[in-house]
């Protein structure tokens, strides 16, 4: 059974813990019998099943608001983040379906006008239309404000021209958020559209295959031309679209690289508890003991900076960039050595394909990179960092480092 005692902490009301407890009986009882190594055979359709699944079970709905047949006003991102620990912990493409469907709606949902809300939220929610997120670019994965697709006025639309790389959902995706420079003013340049997957001018030239189960791929945009109502926000917005949503998702990646470390220890004690070894048992070992202390160590200090950060969001914070980056950095992080060390503890057994603590170290890996890389992340901690020692010392100097 996995540790509940986190949903005690301070963080969390009765309507997560009730969640909570939900999600976890509906994994064991309908993702668990089907998830297996064999989601890598075919990644686009078990992205499609496992929407499906979480759409009819109504886990989809916490990805959207109330007004459009979700089940709070605003995105919770406590929720968001329960959701996404207990999925990872069984299935890191169930995880995926799941944060793909908020993270390619969660701009429409901040930013959309109405009619764009009512036309795509709600079948976001029901599993049955895909959705994607659509920034990173050849030239740059991190650096957002370098974004080189290009969407030219022309009449009463707009004309993208350019690509986008390592795109989730790519093929199967039903509506792709994408952003693209309406001005060369650097990231005031930018603005954010919805297209449909239908579009004339948009295709998916490449499929990309991953260490890990995950439908990803290469858009190109040739004269795609999508109307002036499909812009998210204003025009010129796209950067703080983009980052205003990142903030939001941002925490649950390190939530789900939590739900990969949460499994690697408990496959870990258990391999500690039932293995022999020169006479005793390998939980025995100070060693192995020493091993098994620092990923509790790691999953706990986890799980305080990304509950912390949503805790923030969910409870009135304008932004949680600061939070957001040091759960996300910290979580993937760690989780990488919780798995590496479940490994060694597992030995021969650990490197078995279909194993359990196999299949986490190939998935937990890409963690560390999408949403930002931990370089990046740190980056973006050190900015805030300065920014904040700035402001309370009335410091403007543009030539100091970071300005």
């Amino acid at each position: 059974m996995p540790d509940t005692s986190f949903l005690d902490w301070p963080f969390f009301d009765t309507d997560h813990r009730r969640l909570a407890a939900e999600i976890d009986r509906w994994v064991a009882q309908t993702i668990a019998p089907i998830a297996s190594s064999t989601e890598h055979d075919d990644v686009e359709a078990a992205a499609v099943r496992y929407a499906g699944l979480l759409g009819e079970a109504g886990f989809l709905r916490y990805a959207i608001p109330k007004a459009y047949g979700g089940l709070r006003d605003t995105l919770d991102v406590r929720s968001l983040c329960l959701i996404r620990e207990t999925l990872a912990r069984t299935s890191g493409a169930a995880d995926v379906a799941f944060a793909m469907q908020g993270l390619g709606s969660g701009s429409i949902s901040l930013f959309g006008g109405e009619e764009l809300k009512r036309r795509y939220l709600p079948k976001v929610a029901s599993g049955k239309h895909i959705a994607a997120f659509a920034m990173t670019e050849s030239s740059g994965g991190s650096d957002v404000a370098s974004v080189a697709t290009t969407a030219r006025e022309d009449g009463s639309a707009y004309v993208l021209d350019g690509g986008k790389t390592f795109i989730s959902n790519a093929g199967i995706a039903h509506h792709y958020v994408v952003f693209a420079r309406t001005s060369d003013n650097g990231a005031k340049g930018l603005s954010a559209f919805v297209v449909d997957a239908d579009t004339k001018g948009l295709t998916v030239t490449e499929k990309i295959d991953l260490l890990a189960p995950h439908p990803i791929g290469t858009l190109a945009f040739d004269g795609c031309r999508v109307s002036k109502g499909q812009m998210l926000g204003k025009l010129g917005e796209g950067f703080k679209v983009g980052m205003a949503t990142l903030d939001i998702f941002r925490s649950t990646v390190g939530a789900a690289a939590l739900g990969f470390a949460r499994r690697a220890l408990d496959e870990a004690l258990s391999q500690g508890d039932h293995r022999e070894a020169f006479g005793q048992i390998l939980s025995e070992f100070q060693l192995v003991q020493d091993k098994l202390a620092t990923m509790a160590i790691d999953i706990d200090a986890s799980a305080l900076f990304i509950y912390r950060a949503a805790w923030l969001k969910d409870t009135g914070a304008a932004r949680v960039t600061r939070e957001a980056s040091m759960a996300k950095y910290f979580a993937t992080e760690a989780a990488q050595r919780v798995v590496d060390a479940a490994q060694q503890i597992h030995g021969g057994r650990g490197i078995v394909v279909g194993s359990a603590v196999e299949r986490l170290y190939r998935e937990v890996r890409a963690l560390r990179i999408y949403e930002g890389a931990s370089d990046i992340q740190k980056l973006v901690i050190a900015s805030q960092v300065l920014k904040s020692h700035r402001d309370a010392v009335g410091q403007s100097d543009p030539t100091l480092l970071g300005n």
